[in-house]
């Protein structure tokens, strides 16, 4: 019985090598060997407030705000009005009490159906186009494409990502502002603070079924165990990036959907960029485009991939990388 059980065992261990090496041969095969930067002509324009066209900035320039707040949005024509009054509701009030303080939203459509443009190009026409700004992408790219499409075309000190629907209180970015300020000394100026919900996880275990808590347990383990340490919840849409930081990631990024937070981060904690994990205020709003089982397998199968395609070498993350 013995030396069957051994046989079983010694087979077993031999499939799993095989399916490792064959999972890697295919990961390396199927990637690109540096993420595809292409922005497409209309794409390097936004509309003012006159309805005229004006050429984006870039990354490469020197900043000329204190804050980009960029808004990832698709199919956001009914969640958006809220999470943008109350952001530049803030924001007004805040230059009021500080009239040094300068800052721009943009909001990234990515190729949405309905009416998302033209929803956030009223707030363009209400604060003007130095303030509000929105760029549309000729086709969807995913969150964190349509996120990098904004960070390219950001003129701020510092960039904020924020989700469209509103889910995370706008004031918490005081929150953020601390804890990127606690981290200094920043090495080349570059720093990151990921707003973070990991406080609330009993909560939302209490009102998750058990195969949803199953499966984000599931997420958490794989998230550590390929990718990222030490950042226990990766996927909040509310991070701070200095402007160094965010060029330096974002030029480096291969995913674009889901997953993008975790590569994000594993490229951060690459270069040794600094890291704040800052608890904030979140409510889970209706209307999420994630769905459940699916869009967990797919960011599954994403971390997979990350790993497996620097691990082989298939991605590699250089010093510099130039934005188209």
């Amino acid at each position: 019985m013995a030396p069957l059980l051994l046989q079983l065992a010694v087979l077993g261990a031999a499939l799993a090598a095989v399916a490792l090496i064959l999972i890697s041969f295919v990961a390396f095969i199927t990637a690109t060997e540096m993420p595809h930067l292409h922005r497409h002509e209309d794409e390097k324009f936004f509309l003012n407030a006159r309805v005229q066209r004006e050429a984006l900035p870039s990354i490469r320039d020197s900043p000329t705000k204190q804050l980009s707040v960029v808004v990832p949005s698709y199919n956001e024509e009914k969640r958006l009005p809220v999470m943008m009054d109350e952001a530049l509701g803030y924001l007004e009030e805040r230059q009021k009490q500080d009239p040094t303080f300068t800052y721009e939203v943009i909001v990234v459509d990515d190729g949405s159906k309905d009416e998302t443009s033209k929803v956030a190009f009223k707030y363009c026409q209400k604060y003007g186009s130095d303030k509000v700004r929105v760029i549309t992408l000729v086709k969807n790219r995913g969150k964190g494409g349509a996120i990098r499409m904004g960070v390219f075309s950001s003129r701020g000190k510092k960039i904020l990502m924020a989700d469209a629907d509103g889910a995370t209180k706008f004031p918490d970015i005081e929150k953020l502002e601390k804890g990127l300020n606690d981290l200094q000394p920043w090495p080349d100026q570059m720093a990151i603070a990921c707003g973070s919900r990991a406080h609330l996880e009993k909560e939302s275990i209490a009102q998750r079924s058990y195969f949803r808590t199953l499966l984000m347990y599931g997420f958490h383990f794989l998230v550590w165990f390929l990718c990222v340490k030490g950042i226990r919840d990766t996927q909040c849409g509310f991070k701070l990036l200095t402007r160094e930081a965010a060029s330096r990631t974002f030029s480096s990024l291969h995913i674009e959907r889901w997953a993008f937070d975790v590569e994000l981060l594993y490229i951060a904690q690459f270069f040794k960029i600094p890291i704040a994990e800052i608890a904030v205020n979140w409510t889970e709003i209706e209307g999420s485009k994630l769905v459940p089982f699916w869009s967990w397998l797919q960011m599954g199968k994403d971390l997979l991939l990350i790993r497996l395609r620097y691990l082989t070498g298939a991605w590699r993350l250089e010093q510099t990388r130039k934005v188209n």
